[in-house]
C-alpha cells in the first residue's frame, strides 16, 4: 500500500437521511436510505490499486461540515471524491469549497449523475473544482490516482488530457476529454460488500421494500431499453446490459453470507437484472446448486415469463420492483417504455402464482398526462393488486430526455436545481404543462396513496400478511412509521386533494 497518497470518497452532508444515490435524489417518505454503491465500487478499484482510501457516508452517520473537516485535516487525502446530485448540488459544491479551504492540497473530483450531465455547468459553479468525473468513473478515479502518484496533487494538463472520461479546467478554457469505454469485465471489480464491511455500517441503510438490515449490489451496468425519463442508462452506465458472471454473482451471495449474519436480504439493484433472460436464470440456477439460501429483492420489467420467475422463487427472490408507470397505453408508448398493459396484467397473475411479491411504481405528468389518464392509472393499480405501490409526480433529471421535453416546451418551472426538492428534503415537483399544473400533479399523488392504502381490503391483507409471514413485520413496521405521517397530511402540509376526492369516489374499494 502507497501510504504517501490518500484518497477520500465522500458522500456530503446535506439534509438529514438524504438518499443521494438513488436514481431520484430525496429524504423518501418510508425512511430509505441507499447505500453510497458507485463510491462504494469506485472505492474497491482504488484499494486494489494499492491506495489508502476513506469512504465516508455523512448522511448516513449524520455527520455535519465541522465532523467533516475533522475528518480530513487528520486523514490529509491527496484527492478528494465529491458524490452530487441534482438537487444538492449547490451544497456539494459549498462542501467542497469549505473542504478546500482546510486543504488545499487536495486535488478536487466531483462524480455522479448531475455533474455527468452538465460537467462544464458545473465546474463554472466553483474554481475548488479541479475535475469532474463523468458517467462510469471507478478506473477514472483510479487512472487520476496514479497521475497524482507520480506529479502530486497539481498535475500537468498533458497528464490530465490523457485522462479519458474527465472533464477539467485548463486556465480559463474548460476540457472535455473523449469518454471512457464502459467496463467490459465486471467481475474484475472487488465485491462492493467487501467495501461495505470495511468502510460502512449496514444498520445505517434501509429500503423499505427489503427486509432489515439488506445489503445492495448490482449484476450488471446499463441497460438496453430507452425509458425518457430513465436516469442511469442515460447519464452514467449506456444502454447495454453489461453483467457479471453467474459464478461471481452467487460468490458474493456466498460471501454476504458468510461476513454479514445480521443481514436478513440481498437487493439487486441493476436497473433490470430480468432483461437478459438468460442471464437471470443461470444466476438463480448456480444459487439453488450452490445451495445459497438467501432471500433477494430485484428491479425486474413486468413482462417475465411464469417459468423465470418460479425459478427465481426457488433461487430466493421474494420481492420484484417493477415500473408500470401509467394505466394509459398512449402515456406508456409516448415516455418509449416498450410495454402493452396486457403485459403488466399477466405478469401480475404469474408474479402470484410464483408467490413473488411485487412493488408497482406509478408516475404521472408525462408527455399527453390528462385528469382522466391519471385516473385510468390509480384504477390500473388497484386492479393489479401489487404487494405495495408508489406514486409519484414525473421527476426530470438533466441528461435524460424527459428533462430535454420539459425544458423545450417550457414546461419547467424553475431552473433553480435546489427546488428539486421540498424545504424538508422531500421530492418536489418542477414541471406544470397546459394540462396540469405541478400542484394538480402532487394533489393527485397524495390522493392515489391514500385511496390505495387506505382501502379496507389492503390494510385486511396486510395484517393478514404480518400474520402468516412474520418475517414481513418489521419490514413494514419499519416503513409505515415514517409513510404513514405523510399519508395523511401530504407531501405538503398546506396542499389540498380536495379536487380529486370526488372524481374518484366510484374508483374507491
Amino acid at each position: 500500500m502507497d501510504t504517501n497518497l490518500k484518497i477520500l470518497l465522500l458522500n456530503p452532508p446535506f439534509l438529514p437521511r438524504f438518499s443521494r444515490p438513488q436514481r431520484s435524489p430525496a429524504v423518501i417518505k418510508s425512511g430509505t436510505l441507499y447505500y453510497p454503491i458507485w463510491l462504494s465500487y469506485a472505492t474497491g478499484v482504488l484499494e486494489e490499486g494499492g491506495y489508502e482510501v476513506k469512504l465516508i457516508d455523512a448522511p448516513a452517520e449524520g455527520y455535519e461540515i465541522d465532523t467533516v473537516k475533522d475528518i480530513v485535516r487528520d486523514f490529509k487525502p491527496s484527492m478528494i471524491v465529491v458524490d452530487t446530485s441534482t438537487p444538492s448540488i449547490f451544497s456539494d459544491i459549498r462542501v467542497a469549497e469549505a473542504l478546500k479551504e482546510i486543504h488545499s492540497e487536495s486535488f478536487f473530483v466531483l462524480v455522479g449523475t448531475h455533474v455527468s450531465a452538465t460537467p462544464e455547468e458545473s465546474l463554472n459553479l466553483s474554481e475548488s473544482i479541479n475535475a469532474i468525473a463523468r458517467r462510469e468513473y471507478d478506473y477514472t478515479l483510479l487512472e487520476l490516482a496514479n497521475i497524482i502518484k507520480s506529479e502530486g496533487p497539481r498535475p500537468s494538463q498533458k497528464k490530465l488530457k490523457s485522462v479519458l472520461g474527465i472533464s477539467f479546467r485548463s486556465n480559463s478554457k474548460i476540457i472535455h476529454n473523449q469518454d471512457r469505454p464502459l467496463i467490459k469485465n465486471l467481475d474484475e471489480i472487488p465485491f462492493v460488500s467487501m467495501v461495505y464491511k470495511k468502510h460502512l455500517k449496514v444498520e445505517n441503510y434501509f429500503y423499505s421494500i427489503t427486509r432489515y438490515p439488506e445489503i445492495t449490489i448490482v449484476t450488471g451496468r446499463g441497460c438496453p431499453h430507452h425509458c425518457k425519463y430513465c436516469v442511469y442508462p442515460q447519464t452514467m452506465f449506456g444502454h447495454v446490459f453489461r453483467h457479471r458472471s453467474p459464478e461471481n454473482v452467487v460468490e458474493e451471495f456466498r460471501y454476504i453470507k458468510e461476513n454479514f449474519p445480521q443481514v436478513k436480504e440481498i437487493f439487486i439493484e441493476d436497473d433490470t437484472m430480468t432483461v437478459n433472460r438468460k442471464y437471470c436464470q443461470d444466476v438463480c440456477k448456480l444459487l439453488i446448486k450452490e445451495g445459497i439460501e438467501m432471500t433477494w429483492t430485484a428491479n425486474s420489467r413486468a413482462d417475465i415469463d411464469f417459468e423465470t420467475l418460479k425459478l427465481m422463487k426457488e433461487a430466493g427472490c421474494r420481492l420484484l420492483c417493477i415500473g408500470v408507470e401509467s394505466g394509459n397505453q398512449r402515456i406508456l408508448d409516448n415516455i418509449n417504455k416498450r410495454l402493452k398493459l396486457h403485459q403488466v396484467q399477466e405478469f401480475m397473475k404469474s408474479a402470484r402464482k410464483a408467490k413473488i411479491l411485487i412493488h408497482a411504481c406509478f408516475m404521472v405528468g408525462n408527455p399527453g398526462e390528462t385528469k382522466d389518464t391519471m385516473k385510468e392509472t390509480l384504477n390500473f393499480a388497484k386492479r393489479l393488486k401489487p404487494d405495495t405501490a408508489q406514486f409519484f409526480p414525473l421527476m426530470v433529471y438533466p441528461g435524460t430526455e424527459a428533462y430535454n421535453w420539459a425544458k423545450g416546451y417550457g414546461y419547467l418551472t424553475t431552473t433553480d436545481y435546489s427546488q428539486w426538492i421540498t424545504e424538508e428534503g422531500l421530492h418536489n415537483c418542477i414541471i406544470s404543462t397546459p394540462v396540469l399544473s405541478n400542484k394538480e400533479l402532487v394533489d393527485f399523488c397524495d390522493y392515489a396513496r391514500r385511496s390505495f392504502y387506505l382501502r379496507a381490503s389492503y390494510i385486511f391483507s396486510k395484517i393478514s400478511q404480518m400474520i402468516v409471514h412474520p418475517s414481513e413485520s418489521k419490514r413494514i413496521i419499519k416503513a409505515t412509521r415514517t409513510f404513514f405521517k405523510y399519508l395523511l397530511k401530504g407531501s405538503n402540509a398546506n396542499s389540498s386533494s380536495q379536487m380529486f376526492d370526488h372524481s374518484h369516489t366510484q374508483a374507491k374499494r
